[in-house]
């Protein structure tokens, strides 16, 4: 790995209902994240090419620990997002989650036509983070419009990075406000 990898993280939710009939299959989310050095904390950079170059096999190795925390499952939706330590800049965090990062997160899931929605800040230790969830082959599928939270509580330290995914087994319990329907989804998903 060519970050500098302090700890990783990982966090399921598994979900009956939301107050409704029990499903059938729970919905089960998880967060993976990684908690990073930050070479570029307390000064500026143009170029940020320590944090975009290595970010695939991140993305891959984050994706490869979501899956095995949902037990290997079939995905269907996915995010990224990340949070700067002081010393940072919320670039930075972008830096490491480009196209590159999002096409090996796309490859870890076996596959996505979307966009990967993300969530980006700078923020102290502890500092939640709402990770998006989207479906992954379409945009406007608003039944996996979701997010999830998580928090690590001692991280990002002020030169540290926390970079994250989040990854879904399916849409929320009891949608019900229409939208594109998964079986209706057509040629890519608007990237």
């Amino acid at each position: 790995m060519s970050y500098d990898v302090r700890k990783w993280f990982g966090l399921v939710e598994e979900i009956n209902h939301d107050g409704g009939p029990a499903a059938s299959t729970p919905l089960r989310k998880a967060v993976v994240a990684a908690v990073v050095a930050n070479p570029y904390a307390g000064r500026y950079s143009e170029e940020l090419d320590e944090l975009i170059d290595p970010s695939p096999e991140l993305a891959l190795e984050l994706t490869r620990r979501g899956r095995t925390l949902l037990s290997d499952v079939p995905i269907e939706s996915f995010g990224k997002g990340g949070i700067a330590g002081s010393n940072g800049e919320q670039e930075h965090v972008v830096a490491c989650l480009t196209t590159l990062f999002g096409d090996a997160l796309r490859e870890g899931v076996g596959g996505g036509e979307a966009w990967v929605s993300s969530a980006t800040k700078v923020g102290a230790p502890g500092e939640p983070l709402d990770l998006p969830l989207a479906y992954k082959d379409a945009l406007f599928v608003r039944s996996h419009y979701d997010a999830i939270t998580f928090r690590i509580p001692d991280a990002p330290r002020p030169d540290e990075l926390v970079l994250a995914i989040s990854l879904a087994t399916g849409g929320r319990p009891h949608h019900r406000v229409g939208g594109l329907r998964i079986d209706e989804v057509q040629g890519g998903g608007l990237r």
